[in-house]
């Protein structure tokens, strides 16, 4: 592709040589860069790229974008100065990829909860109504049955562009995905075309990262300051937030709710831990999602395919056998009678949203025994509240490690602890061994009890100094149910 068509989009403050050059391949990586090359230079959070301009430049690339031109410069090589080149590979990617968010109606979904489900939901019904469909999300990448590992939220704008562009190649008709607050802030998003937005909530999340709640809050409202008029944007009323998103935007605004009137609105009739009757805009319908934090999720893509312009028949029909996403309030049933629940919870919000749910099915026919910990570098100020709501909302707590990443996990434990009060420290033990911890859980369950493992939920590894290793609470739980199932057997 030409350079001149990739930078067309961008605002130019000098440049030095040739415009109408050929290049071969884009990049913010210096590691990678291949002769014929454009070498965007950005200064991240880490390290300022701009100094490996001249080694890129020996590896043979055609053209750099950079926010300073180098005063020694190569003759054949294209300088191109502009004023925030980190907001720049976003727009020169979707040029190089060929427009992907044009070719397929591209959905994001941003908040502190709900994103994966919400976005992985929506690529399930889509397909069961017929669509080819890609889904970008924190668990797993999909361009229709393919299946591509994860390793962001939201990848970098290079990645996300040629995701994007091989799913509209390869026939996709939407594309679902999760956007998070950093993201937007670090400009991954820019030059893609939303066909449509949904906020979900706000709680406390990514402070170590944002600072402070308001910074946290305006990225994600930056989100749909950018959509353009020809989109919608669907905020949950019920959260305080809802509309503050929305009071600069552009785009259809449409609102859902569990607790007031809104365009699309639910109550629940009956409740299990297998599922829901809900009543949805004067629909009844079964869904097997558990919880009122999953009513908003439902109606959140309800409301979403309704905008896509789906017919609603076909819609209720196709939610009612969606299954719930992994590690998301997925349970799993004892051989001794408890319920074991996976869930993903690792803010003090969604905790409580977890508990409340299995508080409003369990009533007072069994305990709730909870694990959960907090991960390392990380924001140091929920931990206590985590350990305190988790305290408050279960008969027992045991406090283990998350991922620790570079941090003792004694210290993240000693940290949760502060939240707890002399009263309450009989109900809480700390086992810093992960699986010691949910097998002590489950030894101490009993028929009718529920044993909530949370944190980690989908995730399939545990990080600690900088190695991943294989862990997952799935994994665990299906071992020791074995176990049961032999000891009960004798």
């Amino acid at each position: 592709m030409k350079l001149k068509e990739l930078i067309s989009d961008i605002t130019i403050i000098r440049m030095e040589g040739n415009a109408d050059i050929e290049i071969a391949d884009i990049t913010t990586d210096s590691r990678t860069v291949k002769q014929g090359d454009l070498f965007i230079a950005v200064r991240g959070t880490q390290t300022d790229s701009h100094i490996y301009i001249n080694d890129v430049v020996q590896k043979g690339a055609h053209a750099i974008i950079c926010e300073q031109i180098p005063e020694v410069r190569q003759e054949d090589v294209t300088y191109i100065m502009v004023e925030n080149s980190g907001a720049d590979v976003g727009r020169v990617a979707t040029a190089f990829y060929g427009q992907p968010s044009k070719r397929l109606k591209l959905v994001g979904v941003t908040g502190t909860n709900g994103k994966t489900t919400i976005a992985t939901l929506l690529y399930k019904l889509f397909k069961r109504l017929g669509y080819h469909c890609g889904l970008c999300s924190t668990v797993c990448n999909y361009i229709d049955d393919e299946e591509i590992p994860a390793t962001q939220t939201t990848p970098d704008p290079i990645t996300l562009n040629r995701l994007l562009g091989e799913m509209a190649d390869r026939g996709c008709q939407y594309a679902f995905m999760e956007v998070s607050s950093h993201s937007v802030h670090q400009q991954r998003i820019s030059g893609l075309r939303f066909a449509g937005a949904i906020f979900t909530n706000l709680t406390r999340d990514h402070l170590d990262y944002h600072k402070t709640f308001e910074n946290y809050r305006d990225a994600k409202k930056a989100f749909f300051d950018g959509l353009d008029a020809e989109a919608f944007a669907l905020v949950n009323a019920d959260d305080r937030n809802g509309m503050f998103m929305v009071q600069n935007c552009k785009a259809h605004v449409k609102t859902y709710s569990r607790t007031k009137m809104a365009d699309f609105h639910a109550r629940i009739l009956e409740m299990d831990f297998h599922g829901m009757f809900l009543h949805i805009n004067g629909t009844d319908v079964h869904i097997p999602l558990v919880g009122s934090f999953n009513v908003s999720n439902a109606l959140a893509i309800y409301g979403a395919a309704v905008l896509l312009g789906e017919d609603v028949q076909d819609i209720l029909t196709a939610m009612s056998v969606l299954q719930p996403v992994s590690g998301r309030f997925e349970t799993l049933p004892s051989p001794k009678g408890y319920i074991a629940i996976v869930d993903y919870a690792h803010t003090p919000d969604a905790l409580i949203n977890v508990l409340s749910t299995i508080h409003s099915v369990l009533g007072d026919k069994g305990r709730i025994i909870t694990v959960c910990g907090c991960g390392g570098n990380r924001d140091k100020g929920k931990r206590p509240q985590m350990a305190h709501e988790a305290v408050i909302n279960s008969n027992q707590v045991i406090l283990t490690s998350d991922n620790p990443r570079n941090e003792r996990p004694e210290d993240i434990i000693q940290d949760m602890l502060t939240g707890i009060t002399l009263e309450e420290e009989g109900k809480v033990i700390a086992i810093t061994d992960r699986q010691q911890a949910i097998k002590t859980a489950c030894t101490m369950a009993q028929k009718g009890d529920v044993v909530l493992i949370a944190g980690k939920g989908h995730e399939t590894y545990q990080e600690i100094q900088g190695v991943k290793y294989h862990f997952d609470d799935k994994e665990v739980l299906v071992r020791l149910f074995r176990q049961e199932e032999e000891v009960l057997s004798r």
